[in-house]
């Protein structure tokens, strides 16, 4: 016997409640969605109808969530989560007649995205020679304009490799990283009593943080510079001083976040992109094919997990399609 109060939720409700706990704002969540905001309203207006409840503050600004919101949010992550899996281990990946395969991926990818995604590969390759490497991602791109690697998984660079397509997969916007409890209301000027951990400057993430603070007229003293993200994370959770990062590589130093606060960037938005850069001789649709399965991988692991931790992220912090 059918329960009567699933008639009247939604699969597409359910999407729109999700994506407006994250981002506060109907036009945000109708322009995430790519629905009108008169369709977003309606379907908030149909779920909390069907459940007897309020799950939205409407009179708040940006929108929070109900007591009542915050039980059932669990409750709609868990089962979306479990339709994104369901379809995830449906797509369409037929790797069957490819007789070699070189793929490189981000190091920052190698503990959760990166074996499952391997194993995905594995599942369909029958006599294919499979080569897998991670690796920083200047080194990735460097790999593939020589074509040593057929596919690259790695932050975008200015300038696309030479011979390449790429397949966006992830927006990663920069942010700051304190160590807990410290006083932010002077901005970064305040933070003159730590020092400043810069990255290796022939990372990508390096350039574009330096390129950031020349912007800002921010010039630095030059006293840490490392090219290790755990030890760049543990030296800002044992309070020795901040840096600026991506929610990304936070996440992925996962075991210093109790002793870290996390902060938006001051000043203009700035983000670098993880993308899917393939050769421009594939024939078939394979990079298109793994884009997918990394995108699934790359929702269920990082961008949700972050958004939770991090719900003023909004929208800054997305997979791409």
């Amino acid at each position: 016997m059918s329960d009567p109060l699933l008639k009247g939720i939604t699969l597409r409700g359910l999407e729109v409640f999700e994506c407006l706990a994250r981002t506060g704002s109907v036009a945000a969540t109708a322009e995430q969605l790519q629905m009108s905001a008169p369709a977003v309203s309606q379907q908030l207006k149909n779920l909390s109808q069907a459940l007897g409840t309020e799950l939205v503050d409407h009179s708040r600004r940006p929108m929070t969530l109900t007591p009542a919101g915050r039980v059932f949010l669990d409750r709609a992550e868990t089962a979306l989560q479990a339709l994104r899996i369901g379809h995830r281990d449906l797509t369409t990946l037929d790797l069957s007649d490819l007789s070699a395969l070189s793929l490189g991926v981000i190091e920052d990818f190698e503990n959760e995205v990166t074996p499952l995604l391997a194993a995905r590969l594995a599942e369909t390759m029958r006599q294919c020679a499979f080569r897998l490497q991670t690796g920083p991602s200047h080194d990735l791109q460097a790999q593939i304009a020589r074509r040593d690697l057929d596919i690259a998984i790695c932050a975008a660079a200015e300038t696309a490799p030479s011979g390449t397509r790429a397949y966006p997969l992830l927006e990663d916007p920069y942010i700051l990283t304190v160590p807990r409890g410290t006083d932010m209301s002077g901005g970064l000027a305040g933070l003159a009593g730590l020092a400043f951990l810069r990255r290796d400057p022939d990372q990508v993430m390096g350039q574009q943080i330096e390129r950031y603070l020349s912007r800002a007229g921010l010039r630095l003293p030059q006293r840490f510079e490392l090219d290790s993200n755990q030890s760049i994370s543990a030296l800002v959770a044992n309070g020795s001083g901040w840096t600026i990062t991506t929610p990304l590589s936070l996440l992925r130093a996962a075991r210093f976040a109790d002793a870290i606060d996390a902060h938006p960037l001051p000043g203009d938005p700035v983000a670098r992109r993880i993308v899917l850069y393939a050769t421009d001789d594939w024939t078939a649709d394979i990079p298109d094919q793994i884009a997918v399965v990394a995108r699934a991988l790359i929702e269920e692991h990082f961008a949700r997990p972050g958004l939770s931790a991090m719900p003023w992220l909004g929208d800054s912090f997305r997979v791409l399609d």
